[in-house]
């Protein structure tokens, strides 16, 4: 093992950044929500934000300092707590059930969702164990079978919540690290047609979903309902111009937007802030997703390449999926933007993850500049 260098700057930096960003933006997007639901505290949600940061940190600190070849060992662990933890979700009386979804688990005023911490493990368990046995990825039955079969008990725990949106990173970010680590394409071909006829029937049984596509497809056919939220992102963003009407000044986020402060924050950035400002955010994420694709193309072992493409693939298809929904280029579905959106869970996870990709980066081989 090479011997430890600095950590990647650009990684860290564009972190804060966007933490900084977002923890102003929360504030922003979510005050008029907070003063409607929770008894006029305006800064209920930036006051819970600002008690999760430092938590966010000291679990970045923490794993940025543990060699990442330990997370590789401890992941078939971690595969099983999550599990443990998304089958006890699904238990009446213990899970916390929500606008008609089961994904928390929680004890008085603090809540927990488990799904983020089996995207974690999944990217840890697969990058671990793919590192280990790449040769056998020639093979579909003795290779590639028993990583689907994990996908697919996640898929269903996901899907049983119901949390589709979810297992659809999980499904792309999966396939990411199985490509990465030499799975043959014909494979990924074959399995095309029944994974395209699997999320037919998903949405075909599910009335809410059918309705999410139909609002895509035409959102003016149910302004009022189900394409509700696209038309008042839209006009937040189109009414933000190119320079925006300046922070606080966004009107779509007084009880238009639906969730201001989490789903769609990037609608209320764009309103306030403008183009420019929806640009500079979307240069800093560019700027994290290729330094980790850097650090994964020059780590010095197979585990740590496949773990920092994972956890950057991991980020990065949040963000597209994220800005796919506000700009309605893709159907309604509740992905947050990393780092800005509002969530404790979804947060320190996020930041677990990048310190793992900086204690990655400690050991890869290349300039820091």
């Amino acid at each position: 093992m090479a011997s430890k260098k600095p950590f990647d700057f650009w990684i860290l930096f564009t972190v804060l950044i966007l933490l900084a960003l977002g923890t102003v933006m929360v504030f922003s997007a979510g005050a008029p929500y907070a003063y409607n639901w929770f008894k006029g505290d305006t800064y209920f949600f930036l006051k819970k934000q600002l008690k999760l940061l430092p938590v966010g940190f000291a679990a970045m600190l923490v794993t940025m300092n543990i060699d990442y070849r330990k997370f590789g060992k401890w992941s078939p662990i971690f595969l099983v707590i999550s599990i443990i933890l998304m089958v006890l979700v699904l238990i009446p009386g213990i899970g916390i059930e929500s606008k008609g979804a089961r994904r928390w688990l929680g004890i008085g005023d603090y809540s927990f969702q488990p799904s983020e911490l089996a995207k974690l493990s999944l990217v840890l368990f697969f990058s671990y164990s793919l590192s280990r046995r790449r040769d056998r990825l020639e093979r579909f039955f003795s290779g590639l079978l028993p990583y689907l079969l994990i996908l697919a008990v996640f898929a269903v725990l996901l899907l049983l919540e119901p949390h589709k949106s979810c297992t659809a990173i999980v499904g792309i970010v999966a396939f990411i690290i199985l490509f990465c680590a030499g799975a043959k394409i014909r494979h990924f071909v074959l399995l095309a047609a029944p994974a395209v006829a699997a999320v037919g029937v998903i949405i075909a049984m599910s009335d809410y979903s059918r309705q999410r596509i139909l609002s895509f497809l035409n959102p003016s056919a149910d302004p009022q309902g189900a394409g509700w939220q696209t038309r008042q992102s839209l006009y937040a963003i189109g009414s933000g111009g190119l320079f925006g009407r300046g922070i606080g000044k966004s009107l779509q986020k007084y009880l238009y937007i639906p969730e201001p402060h989490n789903d769609f924050i990037l609608s209320v950035l764009a309103e306030e802030l403008g183009f420019i400002g929806v640009f500079t955010v979307l240069v800093l994420f560019l700027i994290f997703i290729w330094r980790g694709i850097k650090v994964s193309l020059n780590a010095p072992d197979v585990l740590g390449s496949l773990t920092a493409a994972g956890i950057t693939s991991l980020i990065a298809v949040q963000v597209v999926i994220n800005v796919a929904v506000v700009t309605g280029s893709m159907p309604v579905t509740g992905i947050p933007l990393p780092f800005f959106s509002y969530g404790g869970t979804s947060l320190l996870f996020l930041m677990s993850s990048v310190g793992i990709l900086l204690n990655i980066s400690r050991y890869a081989n290349y300039e820091r500049i």
